[in-house]
């Protein structure tokens, strides 16, 4: 569950609700690429913004679609009460774990994070992946933190933001991490840029956007840094280059989101307002980038 390559595919959304056909021939892309697992409702899946009524139907889907792939959802909300009753609904719809992220309105403390983790991971009868994402919890997680969360029961991986793509720096940082951690604790990498470093200096897992719609490549370079080839992983992300520019500039879900719309693997728009994919040049842009990269429906 918690190594390998996890896809975190969009939900796409229309005037009437979720896009339900759509997100289904998602997931199945992911199955035919043979991705290690599946982030249904991440931060790519628009989780923030939707029902609660919404996220239930989205992880049975995503469970009754992935053919035994291992299914992650994310439970995070603002509200310690609501966290609970979407980790009850998910483990319902027969999820393989959970992703939580310290979600809020009023900016925690490491204490009240602490006491989320903990109240949450006594509930909980599968695994659970600590989400680190400061650009949109505006909480940074300290190392000491991760180490006491860690700790907690059904505590399983950490999900790493800023991870750097300079190998050096990057085992670096793993170790550091990893002295505080449980054994069996795995670290992921959250951005996709660096992940190629990540997976060939001593990470686990990475936690892919671009895997949620182009499932086929980052197989590739998983597979690849998992047989030893640092060389084949960098080349392969490397090709990926305009891609990661456009990621860097607007944002990687504004970005996959138009590229969903230009392939009609999506109705247009299908993020949910105020949210808007890239449009304009720079959307132009993005069409020419897939035909380079042939990343096609």
């Amino acid at each position: 569950m918690f190594k390998g390559l996890s896809a975190f595919p969009l939900t796409p959304l229309t005037e009437k609700g979720i896009d339900e056909k759509s997100f289904v021939r998602l997931i199945e892309r992911l199955v035919r690429a043979g991705v290690d697992s599946i982030g249904a409702l991440g931060s790519t899946g628009s989780y923030a913004y939707l029902k609660h009524s919404e996220r239930d139907r989205v992880a049975r889907l995503a469970v009754e679609h992935a053919d035994g792939i291992p299914v992650m959802v994310s439970i995070g909300s603002v509200r310690t009460s609501d966290v609970l009753h979407l980790a009850e609904d998910a483990q319902r719809a027969g999820v393989s774990a959970v992703l939580l992220a310290p979600v809020s309105y009023q900016k925690l403390t490491s204490d009240e994070v602490f006491t989320l983790y903990e109240t949450v991971t006594r509930h909980l009868s599968v695994p659970l992946c600590v989400y680190d994402n400061p650009a949109t919890t505006h909480f940074d997680f300290t190392d000491e933190l991760y180490g006491r969360i860690a700790q907690l029961p059904h505590v399983a991986s950490i999900k790493i933001p800023g991870l750097s793509a300079d190998p050096s720096a990057t085992q670096k940082r793993l170790a550091e991490i990893r002295r505080l951690v449980p054994t069996h604790i795995t670290l992921g990498a959250a951005g996709d840029l660096a992940a190629a470093t990540v997976l060939t200096q001593g990470g686990d897992v990475w936690y892919s956007v671009i895997a949620g719609l182009f499932p086929e490549i980052p197989v590739a370079i998983t597979r690849a840094a998992q047989k030893g080839d640092a060389q084949t992983a960098q080349t392969l992300s490397a090709q990926l280059e305009p891609l990661w520019e456009l990621f860097r500039q607007h944002g990687s879900l504004r970005v996959v989101a138009a590229a969903a719309e230009i392939l009609g693997l999506v109705q247009a728009p299908c993020l949910p307002l105020p949210l808007q994919s890239v449009a304009g040049d720079e959307r132009q842009r993005l069409a020419r980038v897939l035909d380079e990269l042939d990343l096609r429906a």
